[in-house]
C-alpha cells in the first residue's frame, strides 16, 4: 500500500517567464492564483468563467491544472514537490 505521504501536496514550485523558481506552500499558491485571477477576469478560459468567485476558480486551478496561461509569452505553472523523505 502506498504510503499517504506520498500524496501530500504541502509545498510547490511555481515558474513564471523571467524569474527564478519560488517555492510556495499551498496557502501562498493559492494566494497567488486569486491574485493573478483577479487582473485576468475579461478573459478567462470558459472552464473558469462558470465560477462566481475568485477563490473557487483559484481552488479549481490547484485542483485540476498545473499552468494558467495570461497572455502571449507568459503563463504561471506550478508542481507539487515534496522536499524531504
Amino acid at each position: 500500500m502506498p504510503d499517504p505521504m506520498m500524496y501530500q501536496q504541502d509545498t510547490f514550485v511555481v515558474l513564471e517567464p523571467d524569474q527564478p523558481e519560488q517555492f510556495l506552500t499551498t496557502a501562498e499558491l493559492f494566494a497567488k492564483l486569486q491574485e493573478v485571477l483577479n487582473q485576468h477576469q475579461e478573459d478567462l478560459p470558459r472552464e473558469l468563467q462558470r465560477f462566481t468567485s475568485i477563490q473557487a476558480q483559484a481552488q479549481y486551478l490547484m485542483d485540476t491544472s498545473c499552468e494558467f496561461d495570461v497572455g502571449p509569452g507568459k503563463y504561471l505553472q506550478w508542481y507539487a514537490v515534496r522536499l524531504e523523505k
